[in-house]
């Protein structure tokens, strides 16, 4: 399928390896973007305009970032809590501030961000992550609704379990998913993730927004 995404300027944040890495790579093939890495609202700003001036304007963003550490509300400090926002929430919401108002003046734009499947149902040791991103998660419908009319989608992708090096840091080595009942019987693939990631960006996708999918091979078993 054509996406029609071809010429288009992207930037892919957090995008050394893993889940963004394989978006990255997606789009690449459709015939964009560029690589950066950002911890903090003002890193995410920084990367925006750099790859504006880069590329002499950004038609997509991938906003990601990795996970912060696991601990449970035991084990984690209040001081962690801080850290943890920086880096899942408040550096997208500085990357958006900076990317929105130039998709506006353009009439075009696509905004797809990568949280996790813990937004919909916490996982055990992972409250930092857990708390982050079920904030941006929030921005992001919010801004979704608000640049809808300046032709601009914004979507949330929610992954499960992937074959990444934060899974495998996370467990020890890629976990085996028949243990953790996961119903399709396999980690995920990310280079699977990264064409979704495409699609979303894609001119087909544009009246597709406000959406926060997972992608979990079937993990999450609630209705809605």
């Amino acid at each position: 399928m054509d996406l029609g995404i071809s010429g288009k300027r992207a930037a892919v944040a957090a995008a050394s390896g893993g889940l963004g890495f394989a978006s990255a790579l997606a789009l690449a093939n459709e015939g964009v973007p560029l690589v950066c890495d950002v911890s903090d609202a003002k890193g995410g700003a920084a990367f925006v305009a750099a790859a504006t001036e880069a590329l002499g304007g950004i038609d997509i963003l991938v906003a990601n970032g990795g996970g912060p550490p696991a601990g449970n509300f035991a084990s984690t400090p209040v001081e962690s809590y801080a850290s943890a926002l920086d880096l899942n929430l408040l550096s997208i919401v500085g990357m958006c501030a900076e990317v929105v108002p130039a998709m506006q003046a353009q009439r075009w734009g696509r905004i797809v961000a990568i949280t996790s499947l813990a937004v919909r149902q916490p996982m055990a040791n992972l409250i930092l992550s857990n708390t982050a991103r079920a904030g941006v998660t929030g921005f992001l419908k919010t801004l979704a609704r608000e640049v809808a009319g300046d032709g601009i989608t914004v979507n949330t992708l929610q992954p499960g379990l992937h074959a990444t090096d934060r899974v495998t840091a996370l467990y020890g080595s890629v976990p085996d998913a028949k243990a953790l009942a996961i119903p399709a019987g396999v980690i995920g693939d990310p280079h699977d993730f990264g064409a979704i990631v495409a699609f979303l960006c894609s001119r087909q996708a544009g009246f597709t927004t406000g959406l926060q999918y997972h992608v979990d091979g079937g993990s999450y078993s609630a209705l809605l």
